[in-house]
């Protein structure tokens, strides 16, 4: 979902945009993450906790800057999460800071989405150059011309791993700074756990539909060195902290060489409730096995219904991975489908319930202000509670000025 485009950058609302422009180690969302601050409210969320607060105070003091300066337009700013914020996630989060100005360019982005097709911003950090945006060809669409390095560099990002590595940064020969952003139509994600025999087959039978895959083993040299477009591979021995920063919608496939691994998997999964679908490689003695230690560690009845095991279409019994890919590829099919149908009716039918109001009668909600950096531990904690991020709201906006 591309929140952040909903809402027109009117000039009578000066706003920032905040995107995860880097992630080492593990963050409390993925890279592309974003929400978008004005002088009383902010919209969306990067993950909550004390690097959201920080962020939302950045973003105010940008506000407050005068509009001319680079320091109110662009900023890059790193920060260790364990030592500097206190947060259990323990790795470091670079964070880009964009006044948004050109509401052309957002249009542009918007339109395309809508149409189905994929889009990158590329914004340079260093200077109040325009943004440039791009096709999946890397062929410029608008913005500042590019120096022919610099475009040689960006061609060949975007047309081999980038789209599947979505928003990252960029440094030039001049050591100038960029954020290459990914601005992906809708597709579905999988995160696929187990580079055996199946797994591999079952990438090999998705490598061509309209689906994002993220490839999971502790094992790096079990991945071929060539991998399809839609593919990119985490290689760690902590798959569960992918578990956790997943974004919501996504579908996971558990199929690791370890019924003890598998277990392990399972039972992080099935205490998210705002994951798309869950298959789990295995018999049905497997799943009661699973179902009854599961039940002893506290997953409700509920979560494990949610829990698809065996996988696979009825009827197709062959145990070549082929065979087991073919079917697992054609169930994924069939419940992206559904989802979509799904989504579309929800849509239809909130645009038919909901009677046009004007922005005039809404009066946007209270934001309690940010604390300064000298504020108490019992501040934060009551700060964190208030803070309720939430999707762009035309009117919220529409009033801030």
């Amino acid at each position: 979902m591309h929140h952040w485009l909903d809402v027109p950058a009117a000039q009578n609302c000066p706003q920032i945009l905040v995107t995860v422009a880097k992630v080492v180690g593990s963050g409390p969302r993925e890279a592309g993450a974003k929400m978008r601050v004005t002088s009383q409210h902010s919209f969306d969320t990067i993950g909550g906790g004390h690097l959201e607060l920080r962020a939302i105070e950045i973003a105010r003091q940008m506000l407050a800057l005068p509009d001319d300066s680079l320091a109110a337009q662009r900023r890059l700013e790193r920060f260790p999460l364990g030592p500097a914020l206190g947060q259990c996630c323990g790795g470091v989060v670079h964070l880009a800071f964009e006044r948004l100005t050109d509401e052309r360019n957002l249009s542009e982005i918007r339109q395309r989405l809508n149409l189905g097709q994929d889009s990158w911003r590329l914004l340079a950090l260093d200077a109040a150059d325009a943004v440039a945006l791009f096709d999946q060809s890397a062929s410029q669409l608008s913005g500042a011309q590019l120096a022919a390095p610099l475009l040689a560099q960006l061609t060949k990002t975007i047309q081999t791993t980038f789209a599947t590595q979505g928003t990252q940064l960029l440094l030039d020969a001049n050591g100038q700074r960029y954020l290459l952003d990914a601005c992906l139509a809708d597709t579905p994600h999988l995160m696929l756990f187990g580079a055996g025999h199946v797994g591999a087959a079952i990438v090999r039978a998705l490598a061509e539909l309209p689906c994002r895959i993220t490839w999971v083993d502790e094992r790096e040299d079990m991945f071929p060195a060539v991998l399809p477009r839609n593919v990119t591979v985490e290689a760690t021995d902590s798959p569960e902290a992918l578990i956790d920063c997943a974004p919501a919608g996504v579908s996971f496939l558990v199929l690791t060489h370890s019924h003890l691994l598998d277990q392990h998997l399972t039972d992080h999964i099935l205490r998210r409730n705002d994951f798309a679908w869950f298959g789990l490689i295995g018999s049905h003695t497997k799943r009661m096995q699973f179902e009854h230690r599961l039940r002893e560690r506290g997953v409700t009845p509920a979560s494990l219904e949610r829990m698809v095991c065996p996988i696979g279409l009825p009827g197709i019994r062959g145990k070549q991975p082929a065979v087991i890919a073919a079917s697992i590829a054609a169930q994924l099919l069939q419940v992206w489908e559904q989802l979509e149908q799904d989504r579309q009716a929800q849509q239809q039918a909130q645009q038919q319930a909901q009677p046009p109001q004007s922005a005039q009668n809404i009066q946007p909600p209270e934001q309690p202000p940010t604390s300064p950096p000298n504020q108490t531990q019992t501040q934060i904690q009551t700060q964190l509670a208030e803070h309720s991020p939430a999707a762009p709201n035309q009117d919220a906006l529409a009033a801030c000025h």
